[in-house]
């Protein structure tokens, strides 16, 4: 920790030392009044207390809002999709037309072989795209409980 820090870290802590204390204020430093008055200020409760169906009207909100009620796929973020794997489709091609001739017997050949070492990209690149997936599912479910949850409430 660098000396800024330290000696904020220690403002902080005589300011709520000394708050909890009841110290005199007039000794004080700034710096150990100000965080005195934030001590006090986190002691008190809310000068306002919350209505009971506060969840209620949160979730009403929310489910009213604009991002939240919009369709996950709209019209345009298709579009892009569609235009950007098309792009990856015909870049590939691209690619393959190129220099495919002199490196796709070699792939075909490390797909085919029995070894060990040979098969541990493809298996990597199934793993990973398993794996996303399941986090991806998790994901979605998650959202589902999360606002199931408030729905009850």
């Amino acid at each position: 920790m660098n000396d800024a820090n330290e000696r904020e870290w220690e403002a902080q802590e005589l300011g709520r030392q000394a708050e909890q204390l009841g110290l005199d204020p007039a000794r004080d430093d700034s710096g150990v009044r100000l965080y005195r008055l934030l001590a006090r200020a986190l002691r008190q409760p809310p000068p306002v207390s919350l209505p009971e169906d506060f969840a209620k009207q949160v979730v009403a909100r929310v489910a009213a809002s604009p991002l939240i009620s919009a369709p996950a796929n709209s019209r345009g973020e298709s579009v892009l999709l569609a235009v950007l794997a098309s792009i990856l489709v015909v870049s590939a091609g691209v690619v393959l037309a190129r220099g495919g001739p002199s490196w796709l017997p070699a792939i075909r050949a490390a797909l085919l072989a029995t070894d060990s070492a040979n098969i541990r990209w493809p298996l990597a690149l199934v793993g990973c795209l398993g794996l996303s997936w399941m986090l991806w599912q998790g994901q979605r479910l998650g959202r589902k409980r999360s606002f199931s949850r408030f729905d009850a409430v």
